[in-house]
């Protein structure tokens, strides 16, 4: 009973061949035959108003029904039809070459000469009314809540790139400070520099003649040095 369809068109459409052609008919003749009615789908089924619902137009699943505002109206033609249900106020059928049109365009007729009558009254009956007469439940029978899809924006692949950088660059620095704060800086790796001059200016060798040359000019230093002290002293 919780068709999607906005409308009585598409309503019939998503019927069956053979439920759309009994249900298009009735359709037609409700609007042929009841001049000024406002046609519009409300839970789940093809509604009728004129100065308030006046007929409705069901596709269960093994029956389809009729269901008109007007009680005395149905109550008058009950003898020439079959699967009136007269509490209900609803005609049943299962097959629409079962159902007399010509007796079914007379309530029509009768149920709008009704409705008139019941406006000069006051006495129109009210949709919550005409939904217990009829035995719908008004909740059950309320088509469900539309759900919207809202789109998740996708940030663009340079702001991405921008905010992995900027995250890279924090946890390299929190990475540093940690490492000055412990004792645990690695040392600076040698430069290119430094490199090309430690292999520019290599190291000496020494010799042994050289060193034994070396150690002679230390000691004779060293004997000199001691005569002169010797002399100034005597002196």
């Amino acid at each position: 009973m919780n068709p999607t369809a906005s409308t009585v068109g598409a309503y019939l459409r998503d019927l069956p061949p053979d439920r759309r052609v009994a249900m298009a008919r009735l359709c037609s003749m409700i609007r042929r035959s009841a001049r000024g009615v406002r046609e519009s789908m409300r839970y789940g089924l093809a509604f009728y108003e004129l100065d308030g619902p006046l007929f409705a137009l069901e596709s269960g699943r093994r029956h389809m029904s009729l269901y008109v505002a007007e009680k005395d109206v149905v109550l008058k033609h009950k003898d020439a039809l079959q699967g009136v249900n007269a509490n209900k106020s609803f005609i049943k059928f299962s097959d629409l070459n079962r159902l007399p049109l010509d007796v079914v365009e007379k309530i029509v007729r009768d149920s709008v000469a009704a409705r008139r009558q019941r406006l000069s009254q006051g006495t129109v009956p009210t949709q919550a009314e005409l939904l217990k007469l009829w035995g719908i439940n008004e909740e059950a029978a309320a088509p469900p809540a539309t759900t919207v899809k809202l789109p998740v924006a996708r940030p663009a692949a340079a702001m991405t790139d921008a905010i992995n950088a900027m995250a890279n660059s924090v946890r390299d620095a929190m990475i540093a400070a940690m490492d000055i704060a412990t004792g645990t800086q690695p040392a600076a790796k040698p430069t290119k520099a430094s490199k090309t001059a430690a292999n520019a200016a290599p190291a000496k060798r020494t010799t042994p003649r050289a060193a034994k040359r070396v150690a002679a000019s230390g000691a004779a230093a060293k004997k000199a040095s001691a005569k002169k002290t010797a002399a100034a002293r005597r002196g």
